[in-house]
C-alpha cells in the first residue's frame, strides 16, 4: 500500500509543480495548439494555447512508478516494465504527431497512414512481448482468466491485443477535445485499475496473476499523472496534452486491462472513451448510408457544445459519466470476487 501512495504521490507532485514550468518553456518557443478549422467556432479562441502538454504526464507518470519500487520490496516485473515502455512510446508517437503540427503551422502531424503503422508497431510490439516475454494468459477474460475463459491462442489473443491498444489509444484521442475532460475522465479509469492491481496481489490464488501489484503502480502513477496535470489542464486550459498525451493514456488503459486479464471489463470501466469512439462510427456510417448525420457534430462532446451546453457543464456531466462506469467496472469486479470466495 505504501509504494502505491508513494508511486501516486511522487507523480502528482511532479507532474503539478513541473506542469507551469513546462508552459513557459512551450510559451517560449511558441508551440501553440492549432485548431481544426471544422470545429466548433468556440475552440478558436483557444488557439495558441501550449500542447504537448502529455510529456509531462508522461515523465511524471514514469518517475513515480519508478519511485514507487524505492525503498519497498516491491520489484520491477516484466509486466510492469511492459505496460510502461508501451505509455513511453506511445508517448513519444504522439510527440511526433504534435511536433509536426506545430511545425507546419497547422492541426495535422503526421498522416494518418504514418500514424496508424506507428501505433500498429507499439501495439504488435507489445502483443508479441505480452505473450512470449511476459507469458499473459492467452485467453478472453472478463474479470479473471477462467471467465469467460475461452482459449483464443496465441495469435488470437495477439490479434486481440492488437485492436485494443490501437482501439483505446484512438478513443482517448477523440475524447481530448474539451479542457481536461480526457485527462479527468482517464484518472477514474487509472483509480479502479489500481484498486483492481491491489486486490489482484491480495488474492493471488484467485487470479494467478504475479505482476498484479506491479501493474497496480503503473495505474496509480498514472492517476498522479493525470491529476497533476489536470490542474492546469482544467477550464479554460493553460496547457493541453495533445496526442502526446492521449495516444499514452489510452495505451496505458488498454494495456493494463490486457496485463491484468480484464480485457472485456474494459469495455465498462473505460465506457465513456467507448461512447465517444461510438458516435464518431455511428456520425460516419449514418452519414454514408443514409446521407444525415445522428449528431450536430462528432465526437459526443461537440454534439452538446453545439446544442448550447456550456463546455465546463458538458466537461462535468462527461467526468459523472465518465467516474460511473468506472465504478460500475470496480463494482462488476468485486461481484465476482464475492462469488468465487465462496466457491473456494
Amino acid at each position: 500500500m505504501l509504494s502505491l501512495m508513494e508511486a501516486g504521490g511522487v507523480a502528482f507532485v511532479l507532474a503539478l509543480f513541473s506542469t507551469p514550468i513546462f508552459i513557459r518553456f512551450l510559451q517560449r518557443h511558441s508551440y501553440g495548439q492549432r485548431i481544426r478549422d471544422d470545429g466548433p467556432s468556440s475552440h478558436h479562441a483557444k488557439a495558441g494555447t501550449p500542447t504537448m502538454g502529455g510529456i509531462v504526464i508522461v515523465l511524471a507518470g514514469t518517475i513515480g512508478y519508478v519511485m514507487g519500487h524505492v525503498g519497498t520490496a516491491i520489484i520491477f516485473t516484466r509486466g510492469g516494465v511492459l505496460a510502461m515502455s508501451a505509455v513511453i512510446a506511445s508517448g513519444a508517437l504522439g510527440f511526433a504527431d504534435d511536433f509536426l503540427g506545430i511545425r507546419n503551422e497547422r492541426n495535422l502531424g503526421l498522416n494518418k497512414r504514418g500514424k496508424l503503422a506507428g501505433q500498429l508497431l507499439i501495439a504488435g510490439t507489445f502483443a508479441v512481448l505480452a505473450t512470449y516475454w511476459v507469458h499473459t494468459a492467452t485467453v478472453l477474460s472478463f474479470t479473471r482468466i477462467s471467465l469467460p475463459g475461452w482459449s483464443l491462442g496465441a495469435i488470437g489473443w495477439m490479434i486481440l491485443a492488437i485492436v485494443v491498444v490501437v482501439a483505446t489509444s484512438n478513443a482517448v484521442n477523440l475524447t481530448d477535445g474539451l479542457d481536461g475532460l480526457a485527462a479527468g475522465s482517464s484518472t477514474f479509469c487509472f483509480g479502479v485499475l489500481s484498486i483492481i492491481g491491489y486486490w489482484q496481489f491480495r488474492h493471488p490464488s484467485l487470479y494467478h496473476l504475479q505482476s498484479a501489484l506491479d501493474l497496480g503502480l503503473v495505474a496509480v502513477a498514472m492517476v498522479g499523472g493525470c491529476l497533476g496535470f489536470l490542474w492546469w489542464n482544467a477550464a479554460p486550459a493553460r496547457i493541453m496534452m495533445g496526442d502526446t498525451g492521449s495516444l499514452a493514456i489510452g495505451t496505458a488503459l488498454g494495456g493494463l486491462c490486457l496485463l491484468m486479464n480484464l480485457d472485456l471489463l474494459l469495455v465498462v470501466i473505460g465506457g465513456l472513451f467507448v461512447t465517444e469512439t461510438v458516435s464518431v462510427i455511428l456520425q460516419v456510417v449514418s452519414f454514408r448510408i443514409l446521407g444525415r448525420r445522428i449528431f450536430k457534430m462528432a465526437p459526443i462532446h461537440h454534439h452538446y457544445e453545439l446544442k448550447g451546453w456550456p463546455e465546463t457543464t458538458v466537461i462535468i456531466r462527461f467526468w459523472i459519466v465518465a467516474g460511473l462506469l468506472a465504478v460500475l467496472g470496480l463494482g462488476i469486479f468485486y461481484g465476482d470476487f464475492l462469488k468465487i470466495a465462496k466457491v473456494v
